[in-house]
């Protein structure tokens, strides 16, 4: 069986006297999707920022290609090939691709005082790339800002590969996204895990979920609420887990009990 390429053990997180997260345990496989699912309030958010750097876990171990580390930041984990892709993406609308596929990693060419942005070679860079997950770049100089919301994100998957991303890490990727555009997701992020990148896909959606996973993670208020493979776990058991299960039953007896209760007319 193939090792982890980044995993958690007992990590505990807390604010002051809050915990946010108390001993999870998870591990995350290369050339595998991992989805960590979970309601608002369920403690993905702050997991993703102990993995992305910008937390430390108050207890716990992070450990990282068989080999525990510490990350004060998310350049420090971005270093090590850990990449975070955000809801609000990083790219900035006004610039085009090739400008948002290199920000802050310009291409150079010339030497010394001669040095000058390599354009040729970041737009041409930006057509290969993004042809090798299946995405046909119509004009390099198109404006991020008139891409649909799936192309925006087919460009940060892009570009986290590119810049030799191990693990990548997509925060509710398809969260404010019609069903078409997530489809278009869902489609970049299989051809991440079959590049061989460890995949972690944040989400509340088993439904954008089940289709692209290879390992479930549910977190409930801080907690491993289940652990499974895909084949462990039909998809009406895993929408009866993200759906509450005994606190669902116990919300439609009370309900019930309420509806049954005559009304007080004063």
């Amino acid at each position: 069986m193939k090792a982890p390429i980044l995993e958690v053990r007992n990590v505990t997180k807390m604010f002051g006297s809050v915990i946010a997260l108390s001993d999870v345990s998870a591990r995350v496989y290369p050339g595998e999707v991992t989805c960590l699912l979970g309601d608002n309030g369920a403690g993905k958010s702050t997991l993703i920022k102990i993995l992305s750097g910008v937390h430390q876990p108050t207890e716990g171990d992070y450990i990282f290609e068989g080999e525990r580390v510490t990350f004060n930041s998310p350049r420090e984990a971005l270093a090590r090939g850990i990449a975070t892709v955000y809801q609000d993406l990083s790219l900035i609308p006004l610039m085009p691709v090739w400008r948002n596929f290199f920000l802050g990693s310009e291409p150079e060419k010339g030497f010394g005082p001669f040095k000058r942005y390599d354009i040729d070679f970041a737009r041409r860079t930006v057509r290969d790339e993004m042809a090798k997950m299946g995405i046909d770049v119509r004009d390099p100089d198109q404006p991020v800002g008139t891409m649909s919301g799936g192309e925006r994100q087919s460009i940060a998957i892009s570009r986290a590969v590119y810049f030799g991303a191990k693990v990548l890490i997509l925060d509710e990727p398809t969260a404010a996204l019609g069903v078409k555009q997530a489809g278009i997701v869902l489609h970049y992020i299989v051809q991440a895990k079959r590049r061989g990148l460890g995949v972690i896909f944040i989400t509340h959606n088993p439904n954008h979920a089940y289709p692209v996973a290879d390992h479930f993670v549910i977190l409930r208020r801080g907690r491993v609420l289940a652990d499974y493979q895909k084949e462990e776990l039909p998809q009406d058991e895993l929408m009866n887990l993200m759906a509450g299960g005994e606190d669902l039953v116990k919300l439609q007896q009370e309900l019930a009990q309420l509806e049954s209760k005559p009304i007080l007319v004063v």
